[in-house]
This record gives structure tokens, sequence and C-alpha cells, in this order.
């Protein structure tokens, strides 16, 4: 069985609980080191002190017999005859001490029964000889106070690690919260609902605001696909039922050949309407899903920017409406990020739109050229032009004018969409303006 991982707040109580337990224990350590040498010390001083009085009373009275030591004090002075003037030592200290050479020294030993002991040695110079005084002091009081304060200091650990680990688990359930009330608040999340922002400055409150952006990123594409959904829907509505409703007239004219005619015109172009609206929003969805990674260079957008004008000039033939272009293109091998085929759509489109904005006779001007850093196209007509007010609404998808740039030729509001969108893909900008006659629709697209 494969056990879950622990939660976060189990992770930084275990963590803190690791750190701390290395921390602590390294500081019990040097605490009961700094002790142990503490009581060390205190038992090599009170060993000197056991010799001082007979070393003051040998320089001071050499001739005379040392004073006998008090209760307790083990000692062994031997005069420079050989004679043990005093002898209180255990018997395994005096086996050590008795043949040893006189000297200043400081060592520990252990007896039989394991007992420790700290011997401490000096030589005394008078005019009869070297003195040699030995004193011992049982190290067995220092080692019960070490072994108490072991006990103190492991049971001490033990509660302050306790307290430690209790204390992280509050704090890290305190830290914690705001990303407790987050969750919750994003289980019953609403379509257009927030995170709750904590009102400290936190890694936690720019965790929320990043969150609160990306969920507005995503309520807002979420309400554009709903809103091209409706769009779309009621877009297609209208050539669908005219296109029903040519076939019926088509069948009720199964025997007039002339009626049955126009019948299938008619619905030819309501299919071609369809065509193209589908066309485009395949092209507009594309778009948004940064598909579009294609390059081309300025010699192939010339040849669609050309082909574009001669389609559009194939559309214009009967109705009396010149078409011009110009080019003015110095270095053909500078490439933009957009497909040439997909530039061609974009100029078809602006075309397009031309012409269907001009009454039976107009003019219109295509100019591709390269300004500066950009490849600049614009298409300028003479028609009616747009609303002012409609300006700025004209690259938003299936927005068309309420009196201008006439609607009765079935366009679906999504070709200067489409023709907005391909430019910014491209880095670029499209702006359209009213010159008075007419309107001038430009597009930038900046070299790679």
């Amino acid at each position: 069985m494969r056990l879950g991982r622990p939660s976060i707040r189990a992770r930084i109580t275990l963590g803190s609980i690791a750190v701390a337990a290395v921390l602590l224990v390294a500081a019990l350590f040097l605490v009961r080191a700094q002790f142990a040498a503490i009581l060390s010390a205190a038992d090599s001083t009170l060993a000197q002190s056991d010799l001082t009085s007979f070393q003051q009373d040998i320089r001071a009275n050499p001739e005379e017999a040392v004073d006998d030591p008090g209760t307790g004090i083990l000692v062994y002075v031997q005069a420079p005859d050989g004679t043990v003037e005093v002898d209180t030592v255990p018997h395994d200290v005096l086996a050590v001490v008795r043949d040893r050479a006189a000297g200043d020294e400081e060592f520990a030993f252990t007896d039989d029964e394991g007992r420790t002991f700290l011997v401490v040695g000096r030589s005394v110079d008078t005019p009869q000889g070297t003195w040699a005084l030995w004193s011992a002091r049982s190290t067995s009081s220092s080692e019960i106070a070490l072994e108490g304060l072991d006990r103190v200091l492991v049971i001490g650990g033990v509660v302050l690690l306790l307290g430690f680990a209790v204390a992280s688990w509050l704090l890290a359930t305190a830290a914690l919260r705001p990303v407790t009330a987050m969750r919750r608040q994003a289980e019953r999340l609403e379509a257009d609902g927030h995170l709750p922002v904590p009102q400290t400055r936190d890694e936690l409150a720019e965790l929320a605001t990043t969150l609160n952006r990306f969920l507005e990123q995503v309520q807002a594409a979420n309400l554009r696909e709903k809103q091209m959904v409706s769009d779309a829907a009621h877009e297609l509505r209208t050539p669908l039922a005219a296109l029903k409703t040519q076939l019926e007239l088509a069948h009720r004219d199964d025997g007039d050949a002339a009626a049955l005619g126009r019948q299938l015109r008619a619905a030819e172009g309501s299919v071609d309407r369809l065509s193209s609206l589908a066309s485009n929003l395949l092209e507009l969805s594309r778009l948004e899903s940064h598909d579009a990674t294609a390059s081309s260079d300025a010699a192939s957008v010339i040849d669609e920017f050309t082909g574009s004008v001669d389609r559009a000039r194939t559309l214009a033939i009967g109705r009396g409406i010149a078409i011009d272009f110009d080019v003015r293109v110095g270095d053909e091998s500078a490439r933009y990020a957009l497909d040439a085929q997909a530039f061609g759509r974009l100029c078809d489109n602006l075309l397009s739109n031309a012409l269907n904005a001009l009454p039976p006779t107009g003019t219109i001007v295509a100019t591709l050229a390269q300004l500066g850093e950009s490849l600049t196209l614009t298409v300028q007509d003479d028609g009616p032009g747009m609303p002012d007010d409609f300006v700025p609404l004209a690259f938003e998808r299936f927005s068309r004018p309420d009196a201008s740039r006439a609607t009765s030729t079935g366009g679906s509001g999504l070709g200067l969409a489409l023709v907005h969108a391909l430019a910014v893909g491209a880095g670029g900008t499209a702006s359209v303006e009213n010159t008075r006659p007419g309107l001038l629709v430009t597009v930038s697209l900046p070299k790679m």
C-alpha cells in the first residue's frame, strides 16, 4: 500500500523538528563538555590545594616532621632520603606513585575497582634534597554530577523538542490559514469569483493576487468564448434560414429553368457566406491558440499582396470600381512573423470590405511599403466611411455599423476582427480612420 505524501504543515513541522533536534543536541553536548571541563578543573584545583600546605611547610621547616593531613585528604609525601612522611592514598594509587620520579605533573588513574582518581604530583627542592609530593582526588562526585546533568539535559531536551514541535505545528497552521481559506473559496468559486487576498504583504498575498489575475484571464476567455458561440450561432441562423428557403423555392421552381437557376445562384451565395464565416472563425480560433509561429520574407508577402489585388479586380469587373496599388519595398529578404498565405487572407478581407462599402462606382488604393523597421499596408477607398462612434468597435467580432458600409452584401463582421488578430499575432498593429470621403485601414508589421 502506497502512503500519501505528508501535508505541507506536517513537512514544515517535521523539518523544523529535525533542524531543532540537530541544534539542540549540539548545544547540549557543548553544555555538557563545558560542565565536565569545569568539574575537572575543580578536581585539579582541590588536588593542587591539598599539596600547597605541605609544600609551604617543607620549604619553611625542611628538617621538621610533616604534619598529619586531615580526614579524607589523600596525600603521599616522601622525603629526600626515601622516608615516607605521609601516606593516606589508596593502595592502588600508592603502587603507581611510590616508585615514580618526583615532578610537577597531573594524570588520571583508575583502580581495580573501577574508581577513577585525579593524581597531582609536585617536587619540592630543599638543601637536604628533593621531596616528592603526591595528591589524589576521587572523581566519583564529578561523575555523579555529570550523570545527574545528563539526565536533566536529556529530559529537558525532549521537553524542549516537544514544545518546539507543538509551536511549529501551531505556527505552520497559522501561516497556512490563508491557503486553507483560498482553497475553500476555490471549491465554491463562481464564474466571476475571486480568491481572498491576505492583508499581509507576503508570499501568500502575492500568490493570491497572481491566481486572481489568472482567474480573471480564464473568466475573460470563457466570456469571450461564450460570446463568440452566441454570436456565431446568431450569424449562422440567417444564412441557414435563407439557404433553406432558397432550396424550398428551388423545389417549387423545378419546372422553370430560369427561376431554378436564380434560386440556385442565391443558394450558392448563402453557401459562400457560410463558408467565409466558418473560415474566419477557424482562423481566429487558430490565432488565439497561438499556433501561428510561421514567418515569411517580403518577397512572398509582395506576391500575396499582388495576388489579392488581382482577385479583388476580378470581383470588381462590371461595377465601375478602379483598384490601384503601389509597392515600395526595398529589402525583399526582410522577414516578418506572419505566414504569407495569412497575409493574403488579410489583404483579401480589407479589399473585400472596401468593395462592399463602395457604391456602383468608386476607387480603392492599396499600398505596401517598408517604412523604417516596419512593413505597412494601407487600403483606402472613397466610400461612405464609418460612423465615428463605431470606429473604436471596428475590430470587434461580429460588429457592424448601423448605417454605413453596406451589410446587404452578407458581411459577417469578422473581416476586420481577423485582420486585427493577424496583425497583433505578428507583433504589429491595425487601425481604421475616416478620411471623409472614404475609410483608411492601416496594418503595420515589425521586422523580425
